[in-house]
């Protein structure tokens, strides 16, 4: 009976890497490309502090999914494990994951904090919502989490677990391990970016309430409300993709963690769960974009047919026309 229901959960979870697994990668792929798109096509979103934040996180989280749910994928639902083939990959995947989510996680934070300053009625705390100092901002961070990375270089490595003689990747050191699980996961991408995102972004919704009620350029007050209503339901909904997979990490290493193998299999199972629930982090912003602002469909509309479609055609009536003269004068 043990052996049946391990064996069940075995397939259900590789049936899952699979097809949610790849259509989570797929998707996010997608979204993520036509954000950064629309982020660079207009000059609106160019100028704007908290967009720029939001296309830092795009990027990252697009290297998040390569780097972290490609692998997922193709170890779980393919049995292909390259973390334990290769030394070097063993030790890189995470800190690429450590820089790249952690990157991910503190462009959301900069950009409900923007948001709020944005929309304050104190015009000396406005001033902290400017471009030139998101962009210092984001070259620090960028620079700061892959230091602060370098440990899984030199202490995650490929090991033989006991008793059972299977291949492992990780930590080498307790205390690493230790700060790997507690620090990295359950605080630095769990609960701080889920307590800060969800303080300021009350704060900046109550400072939209006011927005209609002050002199503000048209364009301006606009810009605000489409980019608070995006940041903040996107700030919702991290909050539920990411507790539950913090909660079971929590469970697992904690000295109450169950040690029958049918327990251990179940409680597995649903890590891999709350994986892929955590996973929606890096791939629904775009889609949250578009169902949260009617203004950013628009936009994205735009931005596709208006500008790069029509470029396209107008570099196609170019060269044919070239070809044209050229086939003509021979």
């Amino acid at each position: 009976m043990e052996s049946w229901i391990i064996s069940f959960l075995d397939y259900f979870s590789k049936q899952l890497a699979i097809y949610l697994g790849t259509v989570m990668l797929l998707a996010g792929l997608v979204g993520g490309f036509l954000t950064i798109v629309v982020f660079l096509s207009l000059h609106t979103f160019r100028n704007s502090s908290c967009a720029f934040y939001l296309l830092v996180m795009s990027i990252f989280n697009i290297g998040n999914l390569l780097g972290g749910l490609l692998t997922r994928i193709v170890i779980t639902g393919l049995g292909i494990d390259w973390t334990i083939s290769s030394q070097f990959y063993c030790a890189f995947r995470w800190y690429y994951l450590y820089s790249g989510v952690l990157t991910s996680f503190t462009m959301i934070c900069f950009a409900t904090i923007d948001q709020y300053f944005a929309t304050c009625t104190r015009p000396r705390w406005q001033r902290w919502s400017n471009i030139k100092l998101a962009r210092w901002l984001s070259f620090a961070v960028i620079i700061t989490w892959p230091i602060l990375a370098t440990p899984y270089m030199l202490y995650f490595k490929v090991i033989e677990q006991s008793p059972s003689g299977k291949l492992v990747c990780t930590s080498v050191n307790k205390m690493f391990y230790q700060y790997h699980t507690y620090v990295y996961i359950i605080t630095l991408s769990g609960t701080v970016p889920i307590v800060v995102t969800l303080i300021f972004g009350y704060l900046a919704y109550r400072n939209v309430q006011t927005l209609a009620h002050r002199t503000l350029p048209l364009v301006r007050r606009e810009l605000d409300k489409q980019m608070t209503k995006m940041v903040l339901v996107q700030v919702v909904h991290n909050g539920f993709a990411s507790i539950p997979y913090v909660i079971v990490i929590a469970i697992m290493n904690s000295s109450s963690a169950p040690t029958d193998p049918v327990s251990v299999a179940k409680l597995q199972f649903f890590l891999l769960l709350t994986i892929y629930f955590y996973y929606f982090n890096y791939v629904s912003p775009f889609y949250i974009y578009l169902g949260a602002s009617e203004r950013f469909r628009h936009q994205l509309f735009y931005v596709l047919l208006e500008i790069h479609l029509k470029r396209w055609r107008r570099r196609q009536t170019a060269v044919g026309q070239i070809d044209q003269q050229l086939y003509t004068h021979a």
